[in-house]
């Protein structure tokens, strides 16, 4: 998996950001797809969880009405829109697959491998 575009992303509170990740190898719309952040100090979390069967889409309460994860599976691309962004959602964002999970479970059990993240900065 790839960032799209990596490297650090600052932005102002009450903005918006959009990451996206690109899949090689692999036949996306097999996958579960998901975003995971870690904010400074605390432990990485699921925030958005999508699986390629079951219909719930999974959103951390903390993210629910403001981000919004997509997939693209012809083009093997996923991404998070990130609207009303706070300073608590600061941390490094993690994309991720796994085969043959749900989106709640994804989310809440997390994944085996993980990238090396992006970072997000919202501060003013």
């Amino acid at each position: 998996l790839q960032f799209v575009e990596s490297g650090e992303h600052l932005v102002q509170p009450g903005g918006s950001l959009r990451l996206s990740c690109a899949a090689s190898g692999l036949t996306l719309g097999s996958y579960a797809i998901g975003w995971f952040r870690q904010a400074p100090g605390k432990e990485r979390e699921g925030i958005s969880c999508m699986g390629n069967t079951d219909t719930f889409i999974y959103y951390v309460d903390s993210v629910k009405g403001r981000f919004t994860i997509s997939r693209d599976n012809a083009k093997s691309t996923f991404s998070l829109q990130m609207n009303n962004l706070k300073s608590e959602d600061t941390g490094v964002y993690y994309c991720a697959v796994d085969y043959g999970r749900t989106s709640r479970s994804m989310c809440i059990y997390g994944v085996d491998s993980w990238g090396k993240g992006t970072l997000v900065n919202v501060s003013s």
